[in-house]
């Protein structure tokens, strides 16, 4: 099948203009020229930790693989236990985790068992120690009403059945996934292969941290921010540094990365200012498009993919300013990044919820905006102070993110608001 080119994929939109942008429609043109890697690695259980699933998992067992007791206490039979007064069972043996019985109460009859213990033929449910109204050498006294029939029993296959799904394609594998494959005896699991993906800054006012920082310069954070988002999604990553604003410098370094790796995140150099070569060596590497979305803080975007020497990769010009370069890359590249590794789609939007604005908040319609928040225990959250997209510190102190939509308008005080919370993120 052929890979359509941004312009065919483009032309779907009927009111497509790159210079006026909707965010949802940005993320509609990625999303649709995107193709995902599908190179697989077989990898130790530990080692697959935040890896994406390649294949789905099926369960070779049934997890518990028997009837087992819930609690220590007595197994017995329910249809013994009078509806009225006490009822006393003799006590026929004991039956421990780990160690199967072939002892098989009969009517009237019980056995103790431990947590874990498979539960004896026979019998369907069991009472807690602590709810035995007496406990004699060799019977137990319930009374009436203190437990129903088949209380306290876990069934085999409860938690998993031999032969079902126990983890799907494309899940992203967390800490309690991990627990889930070792009780399956999985000592291996396949994952997709890491995603490679390049970022470097372009600016010659930019200096590395133990420069020294001459006049007008300005120490490079956006690196750090990327590096720290793109460890976070579990990508392998290169950084290429700070790149000079020089054409031959530029094309050099885009060469190079996208003979290497996957994808490339740029920084800076992607709006319309006399230094920006970025644009036009972009365009001349590949089908880029530039735009200028609907959004604040962060309006220029590049998009596209690159080649050289026969070797190509997906490209993400993200603006200079600190703050429009995290709210760029979470809002773009990185669900177009998790789609690249495989990971289940319906992984990939982050999460909103509903919360309630503490105060009134400016937005004029016709263009989405990201302002960083505060929310509290009590559901309530506030805008951190200067929404600048210079102004790190404003993401250093937000827990959260206040998603203004593209329609929307002035917000009062008490109005409820869609926010992302950062916490997994940031």
């Amino acid at each position: 099948m052929t890979t359509p080119t941004l312009k065919e994929v483009t032309s779907c939109l009927s009111s497509y203009d790159p210079d006026a942008l909707p965010v949802r429609d940005a993320q509609r043109i990625i999303g649709e020229f995107l193709t995902p890697i599908h190179a697989v690695e077989q990898v130790a259980l530990r080692a697959a930790l935040d890896r994406v699933l390649a294949a789905d998992i099926v369960s070779p067992i049934s997890v518990p693989a028997h009837d087992n007791s819930a609690m220590d206490g007595y197994a017995l039979r329910g249809a013994d236990l009078a509806s009225a007064g006490r009822t006393s069972l003799k006590v026929v043996g004991t039956v421990y985790a780990g160690r199967p019985s072939d002892v098989i109460p009969a009517v009237g009859e019980c056995v103790r068992i431990m947590t874990g213990g498979v539960m004896p033929a026979g019998c369907d449910s069991v009472i807690p120690q602590e709810h035995v109204a007496s406990i004699n050498d060799d019977s137990i006294d319930i009374e009436a009403g203190v437990i129903r029939t088949g209380d306290n029993r876990r069934f085999a296959g409860e938690d998993l059945m031999a032969g079902s799904a126990a983890l799907r394609k494309g899940k992203i594998i967390r800490a309690a996934d991990l627990g889930l494959l070792a009780s399956l005896g999985f000592a291996e699991v396949p994952v997709q292969r890491r995603l490679r993906v390049a970022f470097f800054s372009t600016g010659d006012e930019l200096r590395s941290i133990g420069e020294p920082l001459d006049a007008g310069c300005v120490y490079d954070s956006n690196r750090y921010t990327l590096y720290g988002m793109l460890t976070r999604l579990g990508c392998d990553i290169v950084d290429m540094g700070i790149v000079r604003d020089e054409p031959d410098a530029l094309e050099a370094a885009l060469r190079n990365a996208c003979e290497n790796v996957d994808a490339i995140i740029t920084s800076g150099g992607v709006s319309v200012g006399a230094a920006d070569y970025t644009r036009q060596i972009m365009a001349r590497l590949g089908d880029v498009t530039f735009w200028k979305i609907g959004m604040r803080p962060g309006r220029p975007l590049a998009f596209g993919r690159i080649a050289s020497h026969g070797r190509s990769a997906f490209l993400f010009g993200l603006p200079g300013n600190p703050v429009a370069v995290m709210v760029s890359f979470y809002f773009f590249a990185r669900e177009a990044l998790l789609y690249m590794m495989g990971a289940d789609p319906a992984l990939a939007p982050l999460p909103m919820l509903k919360a309630q604005s503490a105060a009134a908040i400016r937005k004029k319609p016709g263009r989405t905006e990201y302002q960083r928040g505060i929310l509290s225990g009590d559901g309530q959250v506030r805008i951190t102070g200067s929404q600048g997209s210079g102004i790190l510190r404003s993401m250093s102190e937000a827990n959260c993110m206040v998603v203004l939509h593209d329609e929307q308008g002035n917000v009062a005080a008490g109005d409820a608001v869609d926010v992302i919370l950062f916490e997994g993120l940031v």
